[in-house]
């Protein structure tokens, strides 16, 4: 009796052999025809599930964005806002192998993104839901006294400290290991809590004058 594929598990594993191909040969080898040797399938197996290269591309990078998401989810709720966005935040950064693989796939679609319509959507909503992210973590640290021009400048420099720290940990991972992300983190998010504290202070001293 043939073995029943599950389809949701058989396209996942085509995303997964897209990374691999990606991550060893680059995004150019990314072909139909590899993929599918590298996922132990015939051509027309895999255009059973992506009828596509560009369909089969936007799936793989679209899996990135959904593992974040659902690692994000899966967190255990915290009432201590610094506690909650270095959890957040180690998850959007190359702390192992799964992370890093991420990041490397990501990083490889941003070029291809200009030429690609589909990629080039998921790359900005990639791109939006973290600022939007970013934004949320800064507020609740700050804290409700805090202006939007302040929370939005900080959402902004909180945005570019991790897509920065994404770029050298692909680029030079000898010198940005998840130690060294994680300490930048750490002194970011103390300099936000000690603004939002001297802010509270000023707020407190107009309100007790």
């Amino acid at each position: 009796m043939p073995r029943v594929v599950d389809p949701v598990e058989r396209r996942r594993e085509l995303a997964e052999a897209v990374w691999r191909v990606i991550r060893r040969d680059g995004l150019e080898q990314a072909s139909v025809r590899n993929v599918a040797r590298e996922a132990g399938l015939s051509m027309g197996s895999l255009r059973h599930y992506f009828d596509s290269q560009s369909k089969l591309l936007a799936f793989a990078l679209n899996m990135v964005i959904e593992r974040i998401e659902q690692r994000i989810s899966a967190l255990v709720p915290q009432t201590d806002p610094r506690l909650r966005a270095e959890q957040v935040l180690a998850e959007l950064l190359p702390m192992d192998a799964e992370r890093q693989a991420e990041n490397e796939v990501w990083l490889a679609f941003t070029a291809r993104a200009q030429a690609d319509p589909e990629l080039r959507a998921l790359r900005d909503r990639g791109y939006d839901v973290l600022h939007a992210g970013c934004r949320r973590l800064v507020q609740d640290l700050l804290g409700a006294g805090a202006s939007t021009a302040d929370i939005d400048l900080q959402a902004e420099r909180l945005h570019a400290l991790i897509d920065g720290l994404a770029v050298h940990a692909a680029t030079r991972p000898d010198r940005n290991g998840p130690e060294r992300m994680a300490a930048l983190v750490s002194r970011h998010l103390d300099d936000l809590a000690q603004g939002a504290s001297q802010s509270q202070l000023r707020q407190a001293r107009g309100v007790a004058q």
